[in-house]
C-alpha cells in the first residue's frame, strides 16, 4: 500500500534549493514511491475535533532550476493521511503552538506526526538542554538584567540569545567591561520583559559548531563544523559560517548517548544537537538542516534513512 506523506513547512517556492533539508526528505520519499501533499501554516483547520487542511498533491524532483510541482488541491482530512512532516521554521510564537494543536488531533486519528506535536511545544530548543546539565557549559536563563550581570562577573565572556530564535539571529558575545552591555542586556530582555539565555563563551567554536543529526535517538557518524567567519562569534550558515565535514568525537558520542533515549521516547524522531568543543549548547526539533550538506560530504541519504524510520513506526502501529 502506498504511503500518503504531507508536510507543512514555509512556502516551498521560496526553499534554498541545495541547503533544504525539507526538500531532502520530500525527495527521500518520493524516491520510495510515496504519494506527497503540500501544506503551509494557514492551510490547516479544526472541525469539531479533527484536522483538515487544504492542502495540494506535490511532486517534487532533484532540479535546482524545476524542484516541484503542485497538482491537484483538495480539503481533506489529515486523517487521510498516513505521516505529516512538521516542517514549519521558528518562531515558535503562538501561531506555532496552535498549529501544534491542531496536528495533535491528527495524531489522535491515528496520523503519525513528525515531530510529534506536544513535544515541539514542550521542547523548546534552547531549554531542553536543561535536561542534560552534565552535557552542557555553565547556564543561565533569566529575564532580570541584574541577575546577567552577575553570571557575567562569574563567568568573564558569555554568550545571551533569544528563546524563540533560528540562525543565529540576535546572539550576542558579551565580555566583562563591554561598553555595549547594558544595552545588549535590555535588548535581549526587552528591558527586563524578555526571557533569555546566557551561557559561558566557548572558545572552541573557532572550530566550529557542530551540527549532530540524530534519527531516532541515534546519531549520524559525523558532524557539519559550521566555522565562523572572520570576526565572527557566530557558526551558523545563516550568519555567514562555513560548513566543514568532521567525524564525531568520544565527548559528541556521549552527548548522543545521553540524549538520544530521551528524544526517542518522547516521539522526536528527527534532531539536530549543536555541540560547541565539548559542550551541547541546543537541541533543534523544529526544522533541523544541515541533511544536503551532510549528504554531500559523506555520500550519504539522511533523509532516507529518516523514511525508513518513519516506515517501521508506521509498520509498528
Amino acid at each position: 500500500m502506498t504511503i500518503r506523506l504531507g508536510v507543512v513547512m514555509d512556502p516551498i517556492g521560496s526553499i534554498h534549493f541545495k541547503k533544504d533539508s525539507t526538500l531532502a526528505m520530500l525527495l527521500a520519499a518520493s524516491a520510495r514511491g510515496w504519494e506527497l501533499w503540500y501544506m503551509e501554516q494557514p492551510d490547516l483547520f479544526l472541525q469539531g475535533s479533527h484536522c483538515h487542511a487544504a492542502m495540494s498533491r506535490l511532486e517534487v524532483s532533484n532540479d535546482p532550476d524545476d524542484w516541484y510541482h503542485c497538482t491537484e488541491s483538495a480539503v481533506r482530512p489529515l486523517a487521510s493521511l498516513d505521516v505529516v512532516l512538521m516542517r514549519k521554521d521558528p518562531p515558535v510564537d503562538m501561531e506555532y503552538m496552535y498549529t501544534t494543536y491542531l496536528l495533535e488531533r491528527a495524531e489522535a486519528d491515528g496520523v503519525l506526526v513528525v515531530n510529534r506535536p506536544a513535544t515541539l511545544r514542550d521542547a523548546n530548543e534552547k531549554l531542553y538542554t536543561a535536561w542534560f546539565p552534565d552535557c552542557c557549559p555553565p547556564t543561565l536563563v533569566s529575564r532580570e538584567i541584574t541577575r546577567l550581570h552577575q553570571f557575567l562577573e562569574e563567568q568573564d565572556d558569555i554568550v545571551v540569545k533569544p528563546l524563540n530564535g533560528m540562525g543565529g539571529a540576535s546572539v550576542f558575545r558579551v565580555q566583562r567591561n563591554d561598553p555595549n552591555l547594558n544595552v545588549i542586556l535590555e535588548t535581549i530582555t526587552d528591558n527586563g520583559n524578555r526571557t533569555a539565555m546566557a551561557q559561558r563563551y566557548i572558545p572552541e567554536i573557532t572550530a566550529g559548531d557542530k551540527r549532530i543529526l540524530v534519527i531516532e535517538g541515534e546519531p549520524f557518524p559525523h558532524a557539519l563544523a559550521r566555522v565562523p567567519a572572520a570576526g565572527e562569534s557566530r557558526g551558523n550558515l545563516a550568519a555567514g559560517g562555513t560548513g566543514k565535514g568532521v567525524d564525531l568525537s568520544d565527548r559528541d558520542r556521549w552527548i548522543c548517548n545521553q540524549v538520544g533515549p530521551t528524544l526517542r521516547e518522547q516521539g522526536l524522531l528527527f534532531a539536530g544537537l549543536d555541540v560547541i568543543g565539548d559542550y551541547l549548547t541546543e537541541i533543534n526539533v523544529t526544522s533541523p538542516t544541515c541533511i544536503r550538506e551532510l549528504d554531500v560530504l559523506y555520500d550519504a541519504d539522511i533523509a532516507g534513512d529518516l523514511m525508513a524510520a518513519i516506515d517501521q513506526r508506521l509498520a509498528q502501529s
